[in-house]
């Protein structure tokens, strides 16, 4: 989870935090949804068929995870190289600043809000259900899907197994982490073809995103495998056309990480400055670990509710391109929501979203 690529920083990272283990069979649905003309990309490079490497690892998946050797290689065979996923997965250019509001402003705009508003309505008593059995608000639920996938409206329009073959046998060698994300993609390739694999999938159908996420929720294979659960009853998990699937699905991700009921994801701030050590406060990261006293010691004033906090906190940092940073205290809440995707800044904006939907809800209703 990002899983969770910093490219074309607006894009959205789409990459979903990164889990190995499975507990569950999940199913997908036998008929993928054909993404809309304009989405649909086409992998223009050439096949695997002649790679000896794919061809081996096809050979190494299916003696390890006791599939058809030949129903493997006929998979990664027909599976193409996509310079345009290549390209995507890469860093922005040097000196390409963070800037939150303008992030901010591609998420928590009115048609997201709207749109959300309605999810939220259609799936009261399943987001209401997801709560009560996992303590995750549901505001959060909500500003992640609507964040991931507008609720279903993009989903991407990649073939998932061109994309997982792209990164994992032809991931940018001019990427800083190369084969670290060589060897987790070809990871999730095998998790893809598994899943499919023991569903009845064709693995040469199912859409995602230019990192290979699925869904509503935009889940990686090892994630769908591990975390993706049937909310609805049906007998089978459906990311892609249950919203209800979709809202267990991720909440229970958050329980998985530990998502503490009922706490604040953040708090605001002031500095002292005449005791701040703003060098010391980042240090960390976005990694719990200061105390209310050792923020104060650093030069945070924390004011009201925040005074009650027990737990750690961190630092969070928001650059906003050449205006000053933006600053809040985020609590272990904040940093489950970044177990889903590794970005502050992505995880500001599934909390914001989240509670502009809320608000407009809650005003919808009092008139």
């Amino acid at each position: 989870m990002s899983t969770k690529p910093y490219h074309l920083f607006f894009f959205f990272l789409a990459c979903c935090a990164v889990c190995n283990a499975a507990h569950s069979t999940p199913t997908l649905k036998k008929k993928p949804l054909a993404a809309k003309p304009a989405e649909q990309s086409a992998a223009s490079g050439p096949a695997y068929a002649q790679r000896e490497d794919a061809m081996a690892a096809a050979d190494d998946i299916a003696s390890r995870r006791d599939l058809s050797q030949k129903w493997v290689r006929r998979a990664i065979a027909q599976a193409h190289y996509s310079p345009q996923i290549a390209k995507l997965i890469l860093p922005p250019a040097a000196g390409v600043a963070k800037n939150w509001r303008l992030y901010r402003s591609r998420f928590i705009e009115p048609i997201r809000i709207k749109a959300g508003v309605k999810f939220w309505q259609d799936n009261q008593a399943s987001l209401e259900r997801a709560a009560k059995e996992t303590g995750v608000a549901p505001e959060i639920i909500v500003g992640i899907i609507g964040v991931e996938s507008i609720y279903g409206q993009k989903m991407g329009g990649f073939r998932v197994i061109d994309t997982l073959a792209t990164l994992a046998f032809d991931f940018p060698a001019n990427h800083p982490r190369a084969l670290e994300r060589s060897t987790f993609f070809k990871a999730e390739l095998e998790q893809f073809l598994s899943l499919t694999h023991r569903t009845g999938v064709d693995p040469l159908t199912p859409l995602g995103s230019y990192a290979g996420a699925m869904g509503m929720s935009q889940f990686m294979p090892s994630s769908w495998l591990r975390y993706a659960i049937d909310f609805d009853g049906d007998s089978r998990i459906d990311l892609f056309n249950s919203s209800s699937d979709a809202i267990g699905s991720v909440a229970n991700y958050f329980k998985a990480f530990h998502w503490q009921p009922g706490m604040p994801t953040h708090y605001p701030l002031r500095f002292d400055e005449s005791k701040l050590d703003l060098d010391g406060l980042l240090a960390s990261d976005i990694l719990p670990t200061f105390s209310i006293a050792a923020l104060a010691t650093k030069g945070v004033v924390l004011e009201g509710d925040a005074l009650q906090h027990t737990g750690p906190m961190a630092l969070i940092e928001l650059q906003n391109g050449e205006s000053p940073p933006s600053y809040v205290v985020g609590t272990e809440n904040f940093y489950a929501i970044t177990r889903y995707n590794w970005s502050s800044y992505y995880a500001m904006a599934v909390i914001e979203l989240g509670q502009a939907v809320k608000q407009s809800l809650t005003d919808s209703l009092a008139k």
